[in-house]
């Protein structure tokens, strides 16, 4: 199991927003968390992060709690978070965004740089175009690729994403969801945010649905796409566009 987590309880000062959450994520797995605004989803994933104190419950990456631990040493445990709205360094070129996401690599005897950036312009050829080409520059979906090249930099074992549709157009949706595939294929694990229900539970082995901070549903994602109550709540017309249809493989 990749990740496990029982009965986690965290928010924000006096406010709790997640309550008593259990869930897993088995290894190689695409799992997504849905759910409506407000719901908790970017709570958990900063929660897990370390970026967020829970203030109970367990967390465990490959066994380890990590709970209590440090948000870098998380990083240097396996568990990289691409978060919403991309947060690129704007200013800083894209070769240098990568390698900022390789910082807790950069120590290793055996770490080769330019190897590392290559693998990550292998998934993302544009990037390798736009080297040195400032973040802050790059279009939306640019950028969103370089966040998942920069969070892949540190070789994490489980990498989550945080809303990557945001803000795109359909035809860079489409593209994003089908990178994520290709990671999941070639062995990473994902925990996937998505408001975009419909997409998410297209490309997903397993989902669960958030409300109020709490799991109200959980199951295989095909179960989910066709359980009336998520249809009803999450896969109305306005999440029904080309670019958010289930086909993206």
């Amino acid at each position: 199991m990749m990740l496990k987590i029982r009965n986690i309880e965290s928010g924000y000062g006096k406010l709790r927003v997640l309550k008593r959450i259990s869930m897993h994520v088995d290894s190689g797995e695409i799992v997504t968390i849905i759910g409506a605004n407000g719901a908790g989803k970017t709570t958990l994933l900063y929660t897990i992060a370390g970026m967020i104190k829970s203030s109970a419950g367990d967390i465990t990456l490959l066994d380890m709690p990590i709970n209590k631990v440090k948000p870098e040493k998380i990083v240097a445990q396996g568990c990289s978070l691409v978060p919403e709205g991309r947060q690129v360094f704007a200013t800083m070129s894209v070769k240098e965004n990568l390698i900022l996401g390789g910082y807790v690599r950069n120590k290793r005897k055996n770490y080769q740089q330019r190897q590392e950036l290559d693998e990550i312009y292998s998934i993302f050829p544009v990037l390798k175009e736009r080297e040195n080409q400032l973040a802050g520059t790059l279009s939306g979906g640019e950028q969103q690729m370089l966040a998942m090249g920069r969070a892949l930099m540190a070789k994490p074992k489980l990498i989550m994403l945080d809303e990557p549709s945001t803000g795109l157009a359909p035809l860079i949706v489409k593209n994003i969801f089908k990178i994520i595939i290709k990671l999941r294929d070639a062995g990473n694990t994902v925990l996937l945010v998505e408001q975009n229900a419909k997409a998410a539970l297209g490309i997903a082995d397993r989902g669960y649905v958030l409300e109020t901070g709490k799991i109200i549903l959980q199951g295989p994602a095909e179960d989910l796409l066709v359980n009336r109550d998520v249809q009803r709540a999450y896969l109305g017309r306005d999440v029904d566009t080309d670019g958010a249809t289930c086909d993206v493989v």
